[in-house]
Parts: structure tokens; sequence; C-alpha cells
């Protein structure tokens, strides 16, 4: 299905899944075009087509003193970088409506983050661009409910429309995922993408610094694909411990081409 959207793509007839990946946030350029370029060769080897993520700016932090970025235009360069130089798309999130004609100078696809996904006029804004919208379902709402917001960005003229799932709240410092809510979100015929990563964090936490269990990403992710996710989103790091942000929940870089092989496999055995 990401071929109607990227037939530029590398691999994009792939039969296998598609892959939305990176750091959580833009650090610097040398980290950024390190993590690129190991994906770039795993993704590659297995034929999986792949969109590389790194976040800009974050806008949503637990603590005032918590890292929210390296400058907008310098993160910004660094992901039409890593797009230009290894032939990839790339997505980044934005969080206000004036945002989006900004960032889509710069990347191929614009995220909604979840606490977001209700906000009309970003998500209009976003879909004026003529850009891919990845939109991130809210963690206190159902896949079915998803349908209007894939109808705000359809009403504005942009059939690119993509949806992540990535946990509901339970209780007030854990997630849980519903698997039922990838089908249901697919019957929007647009793709629809299991986030393995934010799916498990423990936001919250007394520290102020959002926790999470990477242990399971692997869990997460034979069952989105096991029920038919189109595309994964994990987020990645050389050295998630010294992550500038995210760093509890994300993969270790030297982890993702092991299981890359188990899902493929598994996405090769459902056909």
């Amino acid at each position: 299905m990401i071929n109607k959207y990227f037939p530029e793509i590398k691999n994009s007839n792939s039969k296998q899944f598609f892959l939305m990946a990176g750091p959580c946030a833009i650090e610097g350029e040398e980290i950024a075009i390190r993590i690129a370029e190991k994906i770039v060769k795993i993704t590659d080897s297995l034929d999986i087509p792949f969109i590389f993520k790194g976040s800009y700016r974050k806008a949503n932090r637990s603590r005032i003193d918590s890292f929210t970025g390296i400058g907008d235009e310098k993160a910004l360069k660094i992901l039409e970088k890593i797009g230009r130089e290894f032939g990839v798309p790339t997505v980044t999130d934005i969080h206000e409506s004036h945002e989006a004609a900004m960032a889509a100078a710069y990347v191929d696809v614009l995220q909604i983050p979840a606490f977001l996904c209700r906000q009309t006029e970003l998500l209009v804004a976003a879909a004026e661009t003529g850009k891919v919208v990845n939109i991130k379902k809210g963690q206190f709402l159902s896949a079915e409910s998803m349908g209007f917001a894939v109808d705000k960005v359809k009403d504005a003229g942009n059939e690119k429309v993509i949806l992540t799932e990535r946990g509901n709240s339970f209780g007030y410092q854990d997630l849980v995922v519903d698997f039922r809510g990838i089908p249901a979100m697919r019957s929007f015929e647009v793709p629809t993408v299991m986030d393995c990563t934010h799916s498990l964090q423990q936001p919250n936490q007394t520290s102020g610094v959002t926790g999470g269990k990477p242990a399971l990403i692997e869990t997460i992710a034979k069952a989105a694909i096991a029920v038919g996710a189109d595309g994964l989103f994990i987020e990645t790091h050389p050295d998630p411990a010294n992550a500038k942000s995210d760093g509890a929940n994300m993969l270790h870089l030297d982890l993702l081409e092991g299981l890359m092989h188990k899902l493929t496999r598994i996405r090769e055995a459902i056909g």
C-alpha cells in the first residue's frame, strides 16, 4: 500500500511491511547520518521500504529543562540532507499550524503527534502542504474514531494519509495496545502503522522523565505484523541510555537487524 504514496521509494513494491525508523530527536548531523546509514543498509538487504524519522523539535516534554532540539532550521536541514544522500523519504512531527509549511519544505511526511490528532487546524494545515500526513492515534481515543481525522485530511484535498497506533492510556503511568485497532484503522483504506516504541512508554513518572519497557519492542512488533500492520514505527539509537530524548523506550540500534530478520519471516509466513 505504501507505493501508492511513494512510488519512488526504495523497494516500494516489496511485499514486506515498511519501516519508519530513526532517533527520537535530531541530536546532531553526525549521529543522525550514522543511524540512517545503518538502517538503510539493513532495509536494503531485506527489501523493506524505509522512511527515516527524526523530530526537529520536541514540544511535548514533562519538564521545562528537557531537551527540545538543536534549532529548527539546523535539524530540518539535517533531515533534508539524509533524504537526499540516502534516497529515502523523511518524516518529522509538527505541533502548530504555522509549522506545516516550514517543515514541508524539508521533509516528505508530516507527522501529527498523538495528543494533537483532534486539532482540526493542524490537520488541515498539514494536508494543504500536499505532503503525506501520518496521524498518530491519541492515547485517549478508539481506533474507530480516527476515521474523523482521516476525513479532515481528505476533505482538505489530500488523499495521502497514514494512521499510527501507539497504545491507549491505562491508569496514570502505563499504556496498553489493543491490536483490534490495526484492522479497524486499515478499514479506512489507509496504510496503518504500529508504533512499537512509544506504545511501551511509561509517562508521567515522578522524576519528570518518561520511562519505558524496551524489552517488549519485539513482542509488540511481532504481534503487529501478525495482525496485518502495513508498517512499523521504531525509534532507535546507538546509545539509548544517553539519548537526549525518549531513551528509555528506544531500541538499541545494534538490535534492529536481528529484529527485522525475524519480522520479515513472519510477514512471509502469513503472506
